[in-house]
């Protein structure tokens, strides 16, 4: 679990699937109010608090974006802004004693990988050419390299070895192609791992 200040009424958390698995949590249960849910976000939360000093009561949207080969992304967003209160949430004293969840599931088709040094990107790219020659987008961000699948749709056989492949020379992702958009340096807009074979021999 990984967590990010994004403002002062924001926070990013990242859950991988060992996360989830260790909890006995899938996906589906994110939508259901059952107490492994309810322990999942306390968890959550005490370490927003002791890492991040991100204290919520009262009212709380909750927005999970699944990740099919990284896990999931939580933003959390305290205060009454967030979304529409009842009535009966106008107390504060009311507010302090429980967290009132507004919870959205979003789910991505995009794989989002990062790595360390630009001959992985080579070695990654040489072994999923016969997989998915003419996909990819390749950023840089922070000295380290990334390289995007937006909406990738595989027969179940070739996308559990992509993911196998690229796990083999980067990991997931924490942070997400907005970030990257924005920030980060677009190095090839398309069939990055055609252009990478093409023009980087191993």
């Amino acid at each position: 679990m990984r967590l990010e200040r994004l403002n002062s009424d924001k926070i990013r958390i990242f859950l991988t699937f060992d996360d989830l698995i260790e909890r006995g949590i899938n996906k589906e249960d994110m939508w259901q109010d059952i107490p492994k849910v309810h322990e999942l976000f306390n968890d959550m939360m005490d370490q927003a608090y002791q890492e991040l000093n991100f204290e919520v009561s009262g009212p709380v949207a909750v927005e999970v974006f699944n990740l099919p080969a990284q896990g999931m992304v939580v933003i959390v967003t305290k205060g009454k802004g967030s979304y529409d209160s009842s009535p009966e949430d106008d107390s504060d004293e009311d507010a302090d004693d429980f967290y009132e969840l507004e919870v959205t599931l979003d789910e991505s088709e995009d794989v989002l990988f990062k790595f360390k040094d630009f001959e992985d990107i080579i070695a990654v790219a040489h072994k999923l050419q016969p997989l998915i020659d003419q996909d990819g987008k390749l950023y840089e961000y922070k000295n380290q390299y990334y390289l995007l699948f937006e909406d990738l749709v595989l027969e179940d056989q070739p996308y559990d070895l992509t993911i196998a492949i690229l796990s083999e020379f980067g990991e997931p992702s924490m942070i997400t192609k907005y970030v990257l958009d924005e920030y980060g340096k677009l190095i090839m807009d398309g069939a990055a791992i055609y252009q990478v074979c093409k023009h980087f021999k191993l």
